[in-house]
């Protein structure tokens, strides 16, 4: 079959033409040649990002301890306001009108649009990335701010731009020192291992940038006094280890300098804050580099930053050409990759959709730094075992291991700006759909993580920077706890890809490298973002034994015991417990405090386990029967069997309709443990039932009752009929998540589309809750400007965590699912076959 061949996006062809260009000496014959040159050179493409995304403005490349990039900026019209008003981290806190990339491609840039509310300034950046050279290529970013209508025109903002060197290398000003500050653009050159020799510059910025326009003169009484009017510069030498710490360093310089205007003039009678809070000109070497300017009203300036191995540097001419391309390929591309259907195929979900893709893509990080990990044996054998493990924790026995590096997609920029292995196979669902290379790029970094005995811990807080976001009592990472294996989802889907891909090519590969890409443009790739596709084999047998130790891993480490209790299924061994339990919470298993069994007992079972290991099974069989491991495929069959039959025999309880815990009561009786929710669905919505099950009918009427999943806004997470509905903490204990509703919503087609008896309403279900969930979510973001953790179950009103584009950002998925799905009529059955 003939696929017509599409245009290769604009923005993508600077990529493609360099891959084209730095391969074609390679063996082509060879697919494990081209996979290692295909990765090397996406990876340039990759180099540089806003991979620091707990910040509001701050570029680094993928290379451990180098060069960060950043900005801070403050009304600086209060002494005593000045600190609170500085913005640099992303804080909930932050008196913000929503933030956030408004379009945003990691290999090219995009915009990014701020709303500080507290400083009456409204702030655009506009990222571009130039490919190039041997070392990731060059990159702008023009920075403007433009005030609200609230603010006075003479509003006063200090904006702070600072780079610093978090391991060898050297920077240097270019500049001629001046004690009074600098004038036109501040220049520097460095160089740093992984990026060799590269300069940057800091703009002057349009004749519309305005300084302070009202002085005190008394400050020329101080010696040295700088002028306001200038850029201020500093450069110093700080440990390596507390280089991220810059607003601390920021901050102890100009507490020198207030100290000293303070002691001249007394605490009545200061000068203005713009002229007492600033920097002191100093220009010794150093690895943290500082300017600060002051603004009044309005400003507008560029970051250039040019790899000396480029063909040419960038200039601010070039920046405003690559802006202007990237805002006219973005939304084409984007219209075409998430196709949104009825009744979301209207103007005012364009740009709800289009932002929350863009902020997903925004929160990609790069880290890197030490792990604490305690390995001490805590076996959970016995009853009461949480009770010694707490005591353990309390005891602080962790050791840093490490370091490690980690590229990943973030859940929320304010709050959570770390790796979640929970979180990371939601995020990455819309991400492989717009550049499969960089979500099998991610994967790749997370089961780079595995341990020998196979274990990834389930949160990752690489070095100090990481840690200084999280509680003392939650950075401690222990190897027998285990998170949902959701990196699985994204394996499921690129698996999906390579087949749809190899309908049209040829197994093996052939023929040189622009052949190849102009089939990859053929098959409606985008050059790069879909290249992996012609080398998805030796990914995955790189992948393969990787994935293999977890598995196995988990089939250790979680089991359950089925033959002290003498339980009845299928299979004595397929049975598995979350590990880490402790009264009223669950914290391994990712859905924390919905209701088990109480108190935890050695004996429980959790069928949320179960169907992932079932979901496990399926998965790496697939992989291994397409590597051709066939011995291996037979065994993980076996597996997948088991597992499948002892879900029912071992989960299902008739009298509540679904799948429940299990544990063992006082008599040493194995007994169901049934709280209604997503748990009690969950063999359902990772597909296991079989399409005629005559379980699946009793699932779908659970999901429809109002009185227990249904809502206007989405399913809730614990049926409003249980004991524990709302209560404690209510985390999920009724608040709607979008990450199960989306997996609800991908069932439900999947069931309402093939001949089945509950066909039907299957696919009913499947319209509404489609609808009920992408309708709130933007009710909410119109209202509040932000996506949120979780919404509430019985108003659908913010819940949680603000700033959320982890997996609440899967409703773009969702829109891009058709309205309804095609109905498979089920012939009748006549009287006497009934």
């Amino acid at each position: 079959m003939h696929v017509p061949k599409l245009p290769v996006v604009a923005a993508t062809l600077p990529l493609l033409s360099l891959l084209q260009h730095t391969i074609c000496a390679a063996d082509h014959g060879d697919p494990t040649i081209l996979s290692h040159e295909i990765q090397r050179v996406s990876n340039q493409s990759l180099l540089w990002g806003p991979y620091n995304p707990s910040l509001y403005f701050g570029m680094r490349p993928r290379i451990p301890n180098s060069l960060n990039i950043g900005l801070m900026w403050g009304n600086i019209e209060d002494y005593r306001s000045t600190q609170k008003l500085m913005r640099h981290t992303c804080e909930q806190g932050d008196d913000m009108k929503g933030y956030g990339w408004v379009e945003y491609d990691v290999r090219t840039g995009g915009k990014q649009v701020i709303h500080d509310q507290g400083n009456k300034l409204d702030i655009e950046i506009n990222l571009v990335k130039v490919p190039g050279g041997k070392n990731g290529g060059s990159w702008g970013a023009r920075v403007k701010g433009k005030l609200r209508p609230d603010a006075p025109h003479d509003t006063k903002t200090s904006v702070f731009f600072y780079a610093g060197l978090e391991g060898d290398g050297a920077i240097a000003l270019e500049n001629e020192p001046d004690p009074l500050g600098l004038t036109g653009p501040i220049k520097f050159r460095g160089a740093s291992p992984g990026l060799d020799g590269y300069h940057f510059e800091l703009t002057e910025g349009p004749k519309t940038n305005s300084p302070p326009t009202q002085m005190d003169t008394r400050l020329e009484q101080l010696e040295d006094e700088p002028d306001v009017t200038r850029s201020l510069y500093r450069g110093a030498m700080y440990p390596v280890e507390h280089v991220w710490q810059i607003k601390n360093i920021i901050f102890l310089d100009l507490k020198a300098r207030f100290e000293k205007v303070m002691e001249y003039f007394g605490a009545e009678n200061l000068p203005p804050p713009w002229q007492g809070l600033t920097f002191k000109p100093s220009y010794d070497p150093g690895n943290v580099h500082m300017v600060q300017r002051i603004f009044e009203g309005s400003f507008e300036f560029d970051i250039l930053f040019s790899s000396d191995s480029a063909p040419k540097p960038i200039t601010s001419e070039i920046l405003t050409q690559r802006i202007k391309e990237n805002e006219e390929t973005f939304g084409a591309r984007f219209d075409k990759t998430f196709k949104r259907y009825a009744p979301f195929n209207t103007e005012k979900y364009e740009k709800f959709s289009r932002d929350l893709f863009s902020n997903l893509l925004g929160g990609i990080g790069f880290f890197h730094g030490t792990s604490l990990v305690d390995r001490s044996e805590y076996p959970e054998d016995e009853e009461g075992f949480w009770e010694a493990a707490k005591a353990n924790r309390e005891r602080g026995l962790g050791q840093e291991e490490g370091p490690t590096t980690l590229f990943t997609s973030i859940p929320s920029r304010p709050f959570f700006p770390r790796g979640f292995l929970w979180d990371e196979g939601f995020h990455l669902l819309p991400i492989i759909e717009w550049d499969v290379d960089l979500a099998m790029e991610i994967v790749r970094s997370w089961f780079n993580l595995i341990d020998d005995d196979g274990w990834i811990a389930r949160e990752q807080i690489l070095g100090l920077e990481a840690r200084n976001k999280v509680p003392k009592e939650f950075q401690t990472q222990y190897p027998h706890y285990a998170n949902p294996p959701t990196l699985l989802l994204v394996l499921t889907r690129f698996i999906e890809k390579w087949v749809d891909y190899s309908k049209y090519q040829q197994p093996s590969i052939k023929g040189d490298l622009s052949q190849i890409m102009e089939q990859m443009a053929e098959f409606g790739g985008d050059g790069i973002p879909f290249a992996i596709l012609a080398s998805a084999e030796p990914y995955l047998k790189a992948i393969y034994p990787l994935f293999r130790r977890q598995y196995f891993w988990f089939r250790e480490t979680q089991s359950g015991d089925l033959r002290t209790y003498d339980r009845n299924a299928f299979s004595s061994k397929e049975g598995y417990r979350w590990k880490g339990r402790a009264p009223g919470y669950c914290l391994t298993s990712g859905i924390d405090d919905y209701p088990r069994a109480e108190p935890p007992h050695p004996g429980e079972l959790n069928v949320d386990l179960i169907s992932w290991m079932g979901f496990a099974a399926r998965l790496i069989k697939n992989i291994a029967l397409v590597l051709g491991e066939v011995d291996d495929a037979r065994e993980y069959g076996r597996h997948e069997e088991a597992i499948l039959r002892n879900i029912d025999d071992l989960h299902w309880n008739k009298e509540a309709g679904c799948y429940c815990d299990s544990t063992v009561d006082q008599f040493e009786e194995s007994i169901h443990v049934c709280h209604v929710g997503y748990v009690s669905i969950f063999p359902f919505l990772l597909g296991l039932l079989p399409h005629d099950s005559n379980k699946l009918g009793s699932i779908l009427d659970i999901i429809a009752d109002e009185e227990q999943l249904w809502s206007p806004f989405g399913l809730r997470s614990l049926s409003r009929q249980d004991e524990f509905y709302s209560k404690g903490e209510n985390y999920w204990r009724g608040p709607i998540w979008v990450n199960m509703n989306y997996l609800a919503i991908l069932r439900l087609k999947e069931y309402g589309s093939v001949k089945g008896p509950h066909q039907k309403q299957a696919a009913k279900l499947y319209k509404e809750l489609r609808k009920n969930v992408v309708n709130n979510v933007f009710k909410v973001w119109e209202e509040t400007g932000f996506a949120w953790e979780q919404y509430e179950q019985e108003t659908g009103s913010a819940k949680g965590v603000q700033h959320f584009l982890g997996w609440t950002s899967l409703v773009v998925n969702i829109m891009a699912l058709p309205e309804t799905v095609d109905i498979i009529p089920t012939p009748e059955k006549k009287h006497d076959e009934l």
